[in-house]
């Protein structure tokens, strides 16, 4: 029985993800009455001085914490990032002077990826310049092993795979051209230079927020490039033009995007995230290099800080394992479907503690079952 307040116990659920306890406890506060405006959070409207004070807010610590240029605009849209796999194609890749298709080149390193260069294909000429897929997804590109065609439009990259538990630790060289990044699964929680990227696009559902908002950053490049005539609703300049207003927006998503980046600004800001991140996997890969009952999916150069992934012997073991876990306190472990083994999500508002009561249980059933 857990004795933690409200009886949570260990969340490691790849997302939606784990939330700060703090966060979740001012969002039960303004449920019914936001900000002393009288009116809740869920009936707020979003035309209201109260709540463009949020949306306000927001963009401003978002442009704190992560650093983004003052050129740069700040949007929460709906849609999650599968939708704007084909929104940055749609708004980015345009046809050439002759009328033949843009091209765009994609890294594939993972199942998301695979899914953004699919839905690219409708617009124009997406090309996987390199692709992991016969490797089953152990890794992620060094610069010198691929190329960027001399007609790319963009590079687009998946920063951190929540699948198979890899990710990038170096910027890819887009070689010139304008680079654009999914951050679903690692903004906020590891290092970004935001002016080496010309748009950005991140769910918030694992470090940010609760599922249902897309964080959005866009360069001047990318502002400026948009054509005329687009459906408004996938336009980012008619998104940017309203401030995140268009429509009626996710305003619930919004308020508790707002308070997690408060509650990182009040705990080291970007530092500090990535500072606990790195002690987290640190105790977990520590664990799993130990011995060979455990057998991490990742090449080490490729490993990611937020999810982790591995098999174990059996996949009897595997789902032994996950079982007595679960039992034990410990949610979200199964590996996602489509691969199996084991995962464990270190996303920003994990406590370390949570990892080290991972690592003690590992122990304990490697004891028992090796």
């Amino acid at each position: 029985m857990s004795t933690a307040p409200y009886g949570r116990i260990h969340n490691f659920t790849a997302g939606p993800a784990v939330l700060p306890l703090s966060v979740v406890e001012e969002v039960r506060d303004a449920l019914p009455n936001l900000h002393g405006s009288g009116v809740g959070l869920l009936e707020i409207s979003h035309r209201s001085k109260t709540f463009q004070a949020v949306v306000d807010s927001a963009v401003d610590r978002v442009r704190r914490v992560l650093t983004v240029p003052a050129d740069y605009q700040i949007v929460f849209l709906q849609g999650g990032a599968s939708l704007q796999f084909y929104m940055t194609a749609l708004n980015f890749l345009v046809p050439n002077a002759d009328g033949s298709k843009g091209q765009a080149d994609y890294l594939v390193t993972g199942t998301w990826s695979q899914k953004a260069i699919k839905e690219a294909s409708r617009i124009g000429d997406a090309k996987a310049i390199w692709d992991d897929a016969p490797g089953k997804f152990k890794r992620v590109p060094q610069n010198a092993e691929y190329t960027v065609r001399e007609g790319a439009q963009f590079l687009h990259y998946t920063s951190n795979n929540t699948i198979y538990g890899t990710m990038y630790d170096h910027l890819p060289d887009s070689q010139g051209k304008p680079l654009i990044a999914d951050l679903s699964s690692n903004i906020g929680g590891v290092p970004v230079n935001m002016a080496a990227h010309s748009m950005i696009y991140a769910g918030a559902q694992k470090n940010l927020g609760p599922s249902g908002v897309v964080l959005a950053i866009l360069s001047p490049w990318a502002a400026a490039r948009i054509p005329k005539g687009l459906p408004a609703m996938l336009d980012y300049n008619v998104q940017i033009k309203d401030g995140s207003l268009y429509n009626t927006p996710n305003c619930f998503g919004i308020f508790v995007l707002e308070r997690v980046f408060a509650w990182m600004e009040a705990n080291g800001g970007l530092d500090g995230a990535i500072a606990r991140n790195t002690a987290k996997a640190a105790a977990l890969y520590g664990e799993l290099d130990r011995s060979g009952f455990w057998s991490p999916h990742a090449a080490k150069d490729s490993r990611s800080c937020m999810n982790v992934t591995w098999r174990l012997p059996t996949e009897e073991l595997e789902e032994i394992f996950a079982k007595e876990a679960k039992k034990a306190g410990f949610e979200g472990l199964k590996g996602h479907r489509s691969v199996g083994g084991i995962r464990a999500s270190l996303y920003n508002a994990l406590a370390i503690e949570s990892v080290q009561a991972l690592v003690g249980f590992m122990q304990e059933f490697e004891r028992k079952n090796g």
